[in-house]
Parts: C-alpha cells; sequence; structure tokens
C-alpha cells in the first residue's frame, strides 16, 4: 500500500501509544515524589549536599544520579525541583549527565548483555565525564544560560468557597500535585512531540541502514553512532536489545558503545524538554557533552579492548 510497511506503522503507533502513557505516568508520578520530597527535606538541605563549595558534592551528585532509577526524560522533573531548591549548579548538571547513563536499568541490562568488563567500563566513563562537565560548566559561568521561569515555583490557583474546602485545598498533598500538574500541562507539547518523533525514526529506521554505515571498516563509525543515537533513543529498557542486534548486524562495539551512551544520556525528548529550562547556549552545550562522552569512550574503548 504506497510502498508503506504496516508492520513498520503499526510498529510506531504502538510505540507512540505505550510511550506516552508511560512517560506521562511517570513524569507526573517523579514530579509528585519531588515534590513530596522537598515538603519534607528543606531547600537548604538539599543545597547542603549537592554544594559546589564541597568538592564531594560533583562525586555525591554522580552516584545519586547512578542510584535513581531516572531515563533521560523523566530526570527533568528531578531537575527542576533541584532549580527551585537553589542546588549548586555544577552538582545539577552532574546529576542531569549521569542519571540517565547510569540508571539502575540500563547498568543492569548493560551487565546482562556485554558482560562485567564492559559495564565497568562504561560506568567509569560515564561518572568520571559527568563530575568533569559539571565542574566546567560551572566554571566557564553556564548558570546563566538558565531560564529564570525554571527556578518559580508553580502558583496553585486557589478556589473561594467555605472553609472546610478551603482547609482540604490547602492541605500539603493537594499542593503538591496543584504543582506537579502545572509542571507537566507546561511540558506536555515538548513530551508529545519528542515522542512522535522519536517513534517515526523508532519504527522506520531500519538496524541494517545503521550497521551498514556504523561497521568497522567506516572510520566515522564512531561518530556517525554517536549522532544517530540522539534520535534513536526510545527508552533504556530499548536502547540496549537494539545495540545488541546492531552488534550482531555487524556494527563495532566502539561505535555500539557510542551509540548507546548518545541515545541514553541525550534522548530527543529529553532534549526538547530541556527547551523549557535552558537557553539555547546551554542546549548546544549539553549536546557537545553528550556527544564528546559518546565518541571519547567509543574510540577509547576500540583502543584498550
Amino acid at each position: 500500500m504506497l510502498g508503506i510497511d504496516m508492520s513498520m506503522v503499526t510498529e510506531t503507533l504502538n510505540m507512540f501509544v505505550f510511550l506516552a502513557v508511560e512517560l506521562t505516568l511517570l513524569f507526573l508520578l517523579i514530579s509528585y515524589l519531588v515534590g513530596v520530597l522537598q515538603h519534607y527535606i528543606p531547600p537548604a538541605k538539599i543545597q547542603s549536599i549537592l554544594s559546589t563549595k564541597k568538592g564531594k558534592g560533583y562525586i555525591v551528585a554522580g552516584f545519586l544520579g547512578a542510584i535513581t532509577p531516572f531515563c533521560s526524560c523523566s530526570t527533568i522533573p528531578f531537575l527542576k525541583g533541584l532549580l527551585r531548591a537553589k542546588a549548586g549548579f555544577g552538582t545539577m548538571m552532574v546529576f542531569l549527565f549521569a542519571s540517565p547513563l547510569l540508571n539502575p536499568i540500563i547498568i543492569g541490562l548493560f551487565a546482562v548483555t556485554f558482560g562485567v568488563q564492559v559495564t565497568l567500563f562504561y560506568f567509569a566513563i560515564a561518572l568520571g565525564v559527568s563530575i568533569m562537565a559539571g565542574i566546567l560548566l560551572e566554571a566557564l559561568g553556564f548558570e546563566k544560560y538558565v531560564k529564570q521561569e525554571a527556578y518559580a515555583e508553580p502558583v496553585s490557583k486557589g478556589c473561594s468557597g467555605n472553609s472546610k474546602g478551603q482547609a482540604k485545598q490547602g492541605t500539603p498533598w493537594f499542593a503538591i500535585w496543584q504543582s506537579s500538574w502545572k509542571d507537566f500541562k507546561k511540558v506536555l507539547p515538548y513530551l508529545m512531540g519528542g515522542i512522535a518523533l522519536g517513534s517515526m525514526i523508532y519504527g522506520f529506521m531500519p538496524t541494517d541502514l545503521v550497521a551498514r554505515f556504523a561497521n568497522d571498516n567506516n572510520p566515522f563509525a564512531i561518530p556517525v553512532a554517536a549522532i544517530i543515537g540522539i534520535p534513536l533513543y526510545i527508552r533504556a529498557e530499548a536502547v540496549i536489545p537494539l545495540s545488541a542486534a546492531l552488534a550482531a548486524k555487524g556494527m563495532g562495539l566502539g561505535a555500539v558503545m557510542a551509540l548507546i551512551i548518545g541515545s541514553a544520556g541525550a534522548s530527543l525528548t529529553e532534549v526538547i524538554l530541556l527547551k523549557s529550562i535552558f537557553k539555547n547556549k546551554m542546549i548546544y552545550a549539553f549536546l557537545a557533552v553528550i556527544l564528546t562522552m559518546a565518541m571519547g569512550a567509543g574510540f577509547l574503548y576500540s583502543i584498550i579492548f
């Protein structure tokens, strides 16, 4: 029918529906949990934990990212909470880079698919570069590229009525939900747009095509894989099996490493969501860090292994 493979259309639509539901629920859940944490943990405490005045704050932020089961999209509401708590900019950036790359889901799948040695290499590179990038971005003054509205608390609209109703509306749980819902509505167009584009790429881009341009005989295999990874990524559970299939079809393991870091570290959806927080120069810096990390890890892996 018009030369279109209907199985690809079906796969794309199924992926869109699945991701739209999953990421919506995940975003709301994490936004709400962050709100609860902020209610019980004073901003000063978060600021102290992730303070850039202490060198260990960067390391703590990296390991905090490693133990949080966030994908690149669900890291955004947590980042918003850190911004509102006025945590250190450098440590926030470490968390932003490390969280999706080192979440327990992707590390577990990595170990099962590629082995412990490769996983340890991946973990060391992702954590090390994330920490260095956070330190460098703060030293270069990139905090000025955070949009001012990202620091603002969403204002919940009160309802006039009897005192009983006002008491109910004034409960912290309902106020936290209102804040989470307001955040969600603000990023909804970005979220759905990113899911739609990512699902189309996922459904229509054949793995054979990627392998053909990213094999061991292509000197540009690793840069190509890193660049392709950004729009190709959907979720942690998908990128590892996809990468394993590409490796089986002839993609070099250095290129596979670059593809995983590029895709898990800077998904298309995440980049679109970050537009609601960062100005363009910060978005460019974010992409530069992920691409540098992806290509560096790919070339280093090829040399060492």
